[in-house]
């Protein structure tokens, strides 16, 4: 089912609306006082669903009043809101989330209903899946939904438990709660207020802390059975993995927004900061360690979003696996970005005053909610580990061989160089098999990074040769895209190889002889050269960009 999502001139008003409402209610000196207070802007979020804004209408479908956006829609929204502040985008994460199980998982009748008072009256809804004692393994979870069967007919259920790190948990008016019951984990839609649903304390976070998280508690809380999602036990985790590839994009998305905030301050403090006589954004020093590969990750990571998010919009199933990518490989990026621009102020980057430290702390919670970076490198080992073994190799094979046949059209996209990348991937991979390697978690782990690196680095040559989809424009030098290309694909095959040579050694029974000729070590060392001229062209384009732009 494809999903043509917004037009370009809605979604331009929805994204200047957002803007308009970020000068007027969010300026600088507001945020800071949110996240010194500790304190949910209630009011700001009931604004954002109230209908001078009415945010949520986005992810709400068409016949039921909304505007019926796509994953490209969405994505653009959330990285344009984490721009501005990553608390109140959670915030609104959190009701995207909780409206996700009614999507994909509820009975035409609840779709109705729910979306329709969800649009019409903005209601704060919350995600209650998280557990203490469970994390990221939904089927471990303890809370139970007991039927309550009166003279031989089901009535209802009634929940016992606890949730944990529930954003909008003490706020929310409806929560979306996974619940064990006789026939499996099980969606419930439970409205806030219902007696037994106890909010608690709120957490007293390192980020986000405009966001509001706390623990929810069930006691007895009754249901009735029209709202178990879907009218069927047992569909919970299929619901959640469903729109895993979905959720995971929009937390990518909040990945790049935030490292996108943090650059543009420390490209601006770069112009305007003099040292011995010169700005720090002429110091080769100063731009090609803290800038320009932070820019070129952030634009391979758009890349990689834009295109799963056209993907997702085309109909294609099965993308958990390119969600979990792009989210790893974005949010690991923003974090590494909102790092380096601390680092870039100085003495003043460790001060409250500059965003920068804001960023840095609230930035991090990217690589942790919605699954960690360590369970999205196992997710992506996991199934390219099932891919090559059902493929028999021929899955990274046939990726190498497009980008050879790209790099013959152009040879500017560095699209040679990303297929050395990929087939290092393959060899590992293979070696891994033949030794078995991935007995050792480590190792499947750092190939799950790995087989991220190859594929992120293989996307963007294709994006910076013109062959993606939709209308990619870079937001940082678009005039040296081609040499952003370049640079990620060798850092890719040369930390590829890296790594390959140091678990594949490093794991008894894992040498051979021949692995440096294999890995096609040669071409991969040799693929270095030119890297610093790249490096060059990157920050000659940013430091000729306007960087005061929102």
């Amino acid at each position: 089912m494809t999903n043509a999502g917004l037009d370009k001139e809605t979604l331009q008003m929805l994204l200047g609306t957002l803007d308009n409402f970020a000068k007027q209610h969010l300026p600088f000196k507001v945020r800071l006082e949110l996240d010194e207070k500790d304190e949910f802007p209630l009011a700001l979020i009931k604004h954002l669903l109230g209908p001078e804004v009415a945010l949520q209408m986005l992810f709400i479908p068409t016949e039921h009043g909304g505007l019926g956006g796509g994953a490209y829609d969405v994505y653009r929204v959330s990285e344009e809101m984490a721009r501005i502040d990553l608390g109140v985008a959670t915030a609104f994460l959190a009701i995207f989330l909780g409206t996700d199980p009614i999507v994909v998982g509820a009975t035409d009748a609840q779709r109705a209903k729910w979306m329709r008072r969800i649009g019409e009256e903005g209601l704060i809804v919350a995600y209650a899946v998280t557990e203490p004692l469970a994390g990221s393994e939904l089927s471990a979870i303890r809370t139970k939904a007991e039927r309550v069967v009166e003279d031989g007919v089901l009535k209802g259920y009634k929940i016992n438990g606890s949730k944990q790190f529930i954003t909008n948990g003490g706020v929310a008016q409806l929560y979306s709660v996974l619940a064990g019951t006789p026939d499996g984990p099980t969606f419930f839609l439970v409205e806030g207020g219902t007696p037994g649903l106890k909010p608690g304390k709120h957490e007293n976070k390192h980020g986000i802390r405009s966001s509001n998280t706390t623990p929810v508690s069930f006691e007895d809380v009754f249901v009735p059975t029209e709202n178990l999602l879907g009218g069927v036990e047992g569909k919970g985790l299929i619901h959640a993995q469903s729109v895993f590839g979905f959720t995971r994009l929009m937390v990518a998305a909040f990945g790049l927004g935030a490292g996108v905030a943090a650059t543009l301050k420390a490209i601006r403090y770069s112009r305007e900061r003099v040292q011995a006589g010169t700005t720090l954004s002429e110091k080769q020093a100063f731009t090609h360690k803290l800038i320009v590969p932070n820019v070129v990750r952030l634009e391979a990571a758009r890349a990689y979003i834009e295109e799963t998010a056209r993907r997702l919009d085309a109909g294609e199933p099965e993308l958990q696996t390119e969600g979990a990518i792009a989210k790893l490989y974005a949010t690991e990026a923003g974090n590494t970005a909102a790092d380096a621009a601390v680092g870039a102020h100085g003495g003043y980057g460790f001060t409250k005053e500059y965003e920068v430290e804001k960023i840095r702390r609230d930035v991090r919670i990217t690589t942790i909610y919605e699954g960690t970076s360590e369970i999205m490198q196992w997710t992506i080992a996991r199934d390219r580990w099932r891919t090559h073994l059902q493929s028999r190799g021929e899955f990274y094979e046939k990726m190498a061989q497009e980008l050879e046949r790209l790099h013959r059209e152009d040879k500017d996209v560095g699209a040679d160089v990303a297929a050395l990348a990929v087939r290092a991937v393959k060899e590992t991979t293979e070696r891994a098999r033949v030794n078995r390697l991935t007995r050792h978690q480590h190792v499947l782990f750092r190939l799950g990074e790995m087989m991220m690196r190859a594929e992120v680095a293989a996307n963007f040559a294709r994006f910076a040769a013109g062959r993606g989809r939709g209308d990619y424009q870079p937001f940082f030098a678009p005039a040296a895209v081609k040499a952003m290309s370049r640079v990620c694909a060798r850092e890719a095959a040369l930390d590829i190889a890296g790594e390959a040579l140091r678990w594949v050694r490093g794991t008894e029974g894992g040498d051979s002889p021949d692995l440096e000729a294999a890995l096609g070590l040669p071409a991969i060392n040799l693929s270095a050269r030119g890297l610093l001229a790249d490096l060059d062209v990157v920050a000659r384009a940013v430091n000729e960009q306007d960087a005061t732009r929102p």
